[in-house]
């Protein structure tokens, strides 16, 4: 009764299924799974946003993670606002003979999304840039490698599927084990154990969830969304914000982070505006 009456006088705003229409389509979204998508839509919106300000008002030797993230929470708002809106998909035919949508938005999401993790996480611990580069790889390797799984309609998905998850495990033993040594003789062990723990627990579950709803085709796609959603606002939004939290009391200098403060300095500026022998400009000393 109450619903009935909240819906008299609140309409419903939401006609994106009627605009962008799944046609041809037997496993589509659904208009509950579109109001869920908008909703983790706006959670991208105000991460972004709230990564983003801190950059106008922080030093800016501190805002290495503000820039790694924010690419990231911006590709996520994007990505979201399309399937929000039923766009960003294409038709594959799975097994049982019926017809189910694949977005592909998703995975574009996830290719900027992890190994923009992985560089955070591997700026923070220490390691060397070739083990950045390489975990960077292994992330992009592990989300085409899940995209060709859904695209592929017959049995032999699944070993597209076997080696996306491979390269997740290595992934998993890099970020986990070899970074946190690394971090541990910077002095920041338990900082980098609380995010990489963090983010290696939900980058469990995408396995799972994948097997379950583009895999697999257990669940429907506004399940999978709902299951895929939860995830990814836990891992990159709310790990955006325990980067943000915990760096307040990092030694930026110390951990070497503070590389982004000596881009455009000029003769007679001194880094951080104190006092102290100026920096000169290569172009003038020539």
């Amino acid at each position: 009764m109450a619903s009935d009456i909240t819906m008299a006088f609140l309409p419903r705003g939401n006609d994106a299924l009627n605009i962008n229409p799944p046609v041809g389509v037997d496993l589509a979204l659904t208009d509950h799974g579109s109001d869920w998508l908008w909703a983790v839509t706006a959670v991208h919106i105000i991460s972004f946003f709230g990564v983003l300000i801190p950059c106008f008002t922080s030093h800016e030797s501190k805002r290495v993670f503000n820039y790694t993230l924010i690419m990231a929470l911006l590709t996520g708002a994007a990505t979201y606002y399309a399937q929000a809106s039923d766009l960003g998909w294409s038709a594959v035919l799975e097994t049982d003979h019926l017809s189910r949508q694949i977005f592909y938005a998703r995975y574009i999401n996830w290719v900027v999304s992890f190994p923009a993790l992985v560089l955070s996480l591997g700026l923070l611990s220490g390691v060397s840039w070739t083990t950045i580069i390489c975990n960077i790889f292994i992330a992009w390797f592990w989300v085409l490698s899940y995209l060709v799984t859904a695209y592929t309609t017959t049995s032999y998905k699944w070993g597209f599927f076997a080696f996306g998850t491979f390269a997740y495990i290595i992934l998993v033993m890099s970020t986990i084990n070899e970074s946190h040594e690394s971090a541990v003789i910077l002095g920041i062990g338990r900082d980098y154990r609380i995010l990489s723990c963090w983010v290696n627990l939900l980058w469990l579950l995408y396995p799972v969830a994948f097997g379950l709803s583009d895999g697999g085709n257990v669940i429907g796609v506004t399940g999978g969304f709902i299951f895929f959603g939860v995830l990814d606002v836990l891992l990159l939004p709310m790990t955006s914000v325990g980067f943000l939290l915990l760096s307040r009391k990092w030694d930026f200098a110390k951990l070497q982070l503070d590389f982004s403060e000596y881009r455009g300095v000029r003769e007679g500026h001194t880094l951080g505006g104190k006092g102290g022998q100026a920096i000169i400009d290569l172009d003038s000393a020539t």
